[in-house]
């Protein structure tokens, strides 16, 4: 039996745990915030599903489904309900080609993904990890709200300090954080290798989700949403989806559920309230749909430095930490390595899992 660490509790630390438990190993997951899931984090409030973070998972996946029965929710899977999308030209909704919205917001998806939707639960993202750790509480040890300072290895395996000084020896330590993070971690151990992540290009996002009755929206709200193209100017608005149209179980009966997608500059991001983000979203929306009367409620997501870019310089400089990491038995899982969404961090786990399946 090893006894492996898991540093990040998102999916694919989640991942990686079900699956090295399930391989009879001693697992320990660290996670510096108070709970698990990553930016996959759903609220249900009022009869409304609020995604705060991922609305789904790319349709085709077959990594989300499989986990999804692992943790015994895949009877818990919907649908996208809807295909057409549109885009804002000068006051009025276009509509669009299949995939064409994914193409012009730069989706990081195989071009072959971009008009086939997505999938979500009936609870929503957040569902995935909340039932999987349900799942892991008597098999893994959940250490929430410990924050690891750095990752070295030793003789026999690895140590793992926290920023108490605290310290941990393991068999194997998989890093399933941001690449800044692990930069931090593995840095002292790995030098130049590792602290290049730290160059990782980021992007930050915002959403506001409104809810409407639905006789103050006069549009029929026949489609996923629409794109905002970058010559337009919406309040700073990028996208709008219309959740309840998009999936099924978002809103009740006789009211809709909007998300307004906002690309923030970091002075926004930290100077303007909840409140006026949520002023800025109606008005954007006001002035691409035609409302006849408030929202009833908002709700203000910030994820700031939290969308990984691959480029070229990224993943070269992940496949050189990488080779080092590698006779030292570490590993890197999840989005921020090896490919954007939900499937890909998913596949990402299971690579890394896999391949510590002797000591």
């Amino acid at each position: 039996m090893q006894r492996i660490a898991v540093i990040g509790g998102g999916i694919a630390g989640l991942t990686v745990a079900l699956r090295r438990a399930a391989a009879g190993d001693q697992v320990v997951l660290f996670e510096a915030s108070s709970r698990l899931g990553g930016q996959l984090l759903s609220e249900a409030q009022g009869g409304f599903v609020v995604e705060h973070g991922a609305e789904g998972f790319v349709a085709r996946s077959e990594a989300v489904p499989t986990l999804a029965a692992d943790a015994a929710i895949a009877d818990q899977l919907v649908d996208q309900l809807l295909q057409q999308s549109f885009r804002y030209d000068s006051g009025k909704l276009v509509a669009l080609a299949p995939g064409e919205a994914g193409r012009l917001l730069g989706f990081q998806v195989a071009t072959e993904e971009l008009g086939r939707g997505i999938r979500s639960f009936r609870r929503g993202m957040g569902q995935l990890p909340e039932e999987l750790s349900l799942k892991l509480t008597t098999s893994v040890e959940f250490q929430l709200s410990t924050a690891i300072e750095r990752i070295t290895p030793n003789a026999s395996g690895v140590t793992v300090t926290t920023t108490t000084q605290l310290t941990h020896d393991f068999s194997a330590v998989v890093v399933a954080t941001t690449a800044r993070s692990a930069a931090a971690l593995l840095g002292d151990a790995f030098g130049a290798d590792a602290r290049a992540l730290a160059q990782a290009s980021l992007l930050s996002s915002l959403t506001v989700t409104l809810a409407f009755r639905r006789e103050h929206i006069d549009h029929p709200l026949d489609g996923t949403g629409f794109i905002v193209p970058a010559t337009e100017q919406l309040g700073g608005a990028r996208a709008v989806t219309f959740a309840s149209s998009k999936l099924p179980h978002r809103a009740p009966d006789g009211h809709a559920l909007l998300r307004v997608f906002f690309r923030p500059h970091p002075a926004e991001l930290a100077e303007l309230s909840d409140a006026a983000w949520a002023e800025r979203a109606e008005r954007a929306l006001g002035e691409a749909l035609p409302l006849s009367g408030p929202s009833e409620r908002a709700w203000v997501s910030r994820w700031p430095d939290a969308l990984p870019v691959f480029d070229d310089a990224h993943r070269a400089r992940v496949r050189a930490l990488e080779r080092a990491l590698e006779p030292q038995r570490i590993r890197l899982a999840g989005a921020a390595f090896h490919g954007s969404g939900i499937d890909a961090a998913i596949r990402s786990a299971e690579v890394a899992a896999a391949t510590l399946g002797g000591s």
